[in-house]
């Protein structure tokens, strides 16, 4: 890993020189409820990259110990985003494959006195409770014998209850000032399909019993998680200590990674998705991984990113223009740079041939010639950018074209507008040119010096396409409240039909191009060939530096 800030990097490091472990075995254990995020990828990285950095390994843990949410969808999501980002787990294993083990686990708690058959409904137990300031109070079920609570909990398993009937509690303590130690649940009963173990089971473990113990039964050394999971370490470490487990994992804590203008709440995204807010979980605007993907970032950039954060023990937010930064150091050596304009004005070159289409080359990257080079075209009709013309020049600064000022087109000539044609409106509808035929480039001419350079497409060859540039979709400007959907921007996604260069005919989905002075873009999954379309992933410039 880089050499950023990472303190769980100094403790695995102690605990191998110590003789604590003698490898490194970590996890991560996403839940198959929704598709990974952004957050999520930061967890990724840091068990992957954090295991690597000592020859050790992590495992793929698949956390369903909730069917009611959990679906192979999901499952096969993570899997394929994970490969993305270019990790390969030690294994790939269910939380539900330690489920007669975790069973196991519960009885001998039950037969040590430790856990009890508990009759109250939700709303009991949560009344029960307590609070910060107010101790809990005591199941009138707590003392139960062990004959009686052995009796109900296979019972439970048996199907004999039905959901919220009864559940299996910890006996620990009500009045402890850690309300996760208040004679927390240990199983639920839920009947419903589970997507790896059918209709084997109705009793499910709740997640503060089975991680613990699926940690100890792969013999994972550090378990590590998000900040919130703090205070419930003392639960983690009780499981452990009382469970006769061979293995005692150690269960550490790091902040969580926030980024302006993004939500990373999986039910906001649901959200966003189930009101049709969004196209899809691969919606470019998401932060999804796999909106990331169809955006263009690239598993490098992600990395590089997460990884410059460093780890530390409080929640931090950073800029996403910190994000983009290290998108625009990975593709500005590896994108190709052709031509496309997004919003055409057309130009008469009027002293040029008619029917003469000329070839001219060009580099596919002028900062890395290893990418080779392609033809551009040439003719009597070319397409600009809108935004690189002005009747008239309004200032010394102004570097494109004006009516009688004469800018360089790139890869080819000197042009000079001589006109300006304009609808019934007064909107201009083209600008007649000249060019000379001695400013071609790579002829050496420097007898005068034009007013800038701009793009083209020549029009006769160039090939329709749609433009999709996206801003952020939530905004953090906008005053918080209790609907987040109050803070999403109408103006995320701004489609613009223009044109490209034949270069790209047969682009595939996911190639990446940097558009000359337009940005960074990639080919869309839905682009065919009679029908482009691109993305536009980042622009080509930021104020942010490291």
């Amino acid at each position: 890993m880089n050499e950023t800030s990472n303190f769980i990097k100094t403790i695995m490091k102690n605990d191998l020189e110590s003789g604590v472990v003698d490898h490194i075995l970590t996890r991560f254990p996403p839940e198959p409820n929704a598709y990974l995020h952004i957050g999520h990828a930061r967890a990724i990285i840091t068990n992957f990259e954090l295991a690597a950095e000592f020859n050790g390994k992590t495992n793929l843990r698949f956390d369903d110990t909730n069917p009611v949410k959990e679906d192979t969808e999901f499952v096969d999501a993570i899997l394929k985003d994970i490969e993305w980002l270019g990790y390969h787990p030690n294994i790939v294993v269910y939380g539900s494959s330690y489920f007669d083990a975790t069973f196991e686990k519960a009885v001998l708690l039950i037969k040590k006195g430790l856990a009890f058959v508990c009759d109250l409904s939700q709303e009991e137990l949560a009344a029960y409770r307590g609070d910060a300031g107010h101790a809990g109070k005591e199941s009138p079920y707590r003392n139960r014998s062990v004959e009686e609570n052995l009796k109900l909990f296979y019972e439970m398993k048996d199907g004999k209850y039905q959901n919220g009937e009864k559940t299996l509690r910890a006996k620990i303590d009500m009045s402890s000032p850690n309300i996760n130690m208040r004679d927390p649940v240990l199983y639920r009963i839920i009947h419903i399909n589970h997507h790896q173990t059918g209709n084997k089971w109705c009793i499910y473990p709740m997640y503060d019993f089975a991680h613990p113990l699926q940690d100890s039964f792969e013999g994972i050394t550090h378990s590590l998680c998000s900040l919130e999971y703090e205070d419930h370490r003392p639960l983690y470490d009780w499981v452990i200590n009382n469970c006769d487990v061979a293995h005692h994992p150690h269960q550490y804590e790091f902040g969580r990674l926030g980024i302006t203008n993004t939500i990373m709440s999986k039910r906001y995204l649901k959200q966003l998705v189930d009101e049709k807010l969004v196209t899809g979980y691969d919606d470019p605007r998401m932060p999804t991984l796999v909106g990331l993907k169809r955006r263009g970032f690239t598993p490098n950039a992600i990395k590089n990113f997460i990884l410059s954060t460093g780890l530390s023990k409080i929640n931090s937010t950073i800029d996403y223009a910190m994000l983009e930064h290290f998108l625009r150091e990975d593709l500005k050596l590896i994108a190709t740079r052709p031509m496309a304009i997004l919003k055409p004005l057309k130009v008469v070159i009027t002293n040029y041939e008619e029917g003469k289409v000329e070839k001219l080359p060009a580099l596919n990257n002028m900062e890395n010639p290893e990418l080779g080079s392609h033809d551009i075209y040439f003719s009597k009709y070319l397409y600009i950018e809108q935004d690189d013309f002005l009747e008239e020049k309004p200032n010394k600064h102004w570097k494109r074209l004006s009516v009688g000022e004469e800018v360089r087109l790139m890869n080819a000539y000197f042009i000079k507008c001589n006109e300006v044609v304009k609808d019934e409106n007064g909107k201009i509808t083209e600008i007649h040119c000249t060019y000379d035929p001695l400013t071609k480039s790579g002829t050496g001419f420097k007898d005068r010096k034009p007013n800038g350079t701009i793009h083209f497409v020549e029009a006769t060859t160039a090939l329709n396409a749609t433009f999709n540039l996206f801003e952020p979709l939530i905004l953090d400007s906008v005053a918080s409240t209790e609907n987040f959907k109050e803070r999403i921007n109408p103006n995320s996604w701004l489609k613009l039909e223009g044109f490209v260069e034949p270069f790209l005919k047969d682009t595939k989905p996911l190639e990446k191009y940097q558009f000359v002075r337009n940005g960074y873009f990639t080919t869309d999954y839905d682009s065919k060939g009679d029908k482009l379309i691109f993305n536009r992933t980042v622009n080509l410039k930021s104020s942010f530096t490291l």
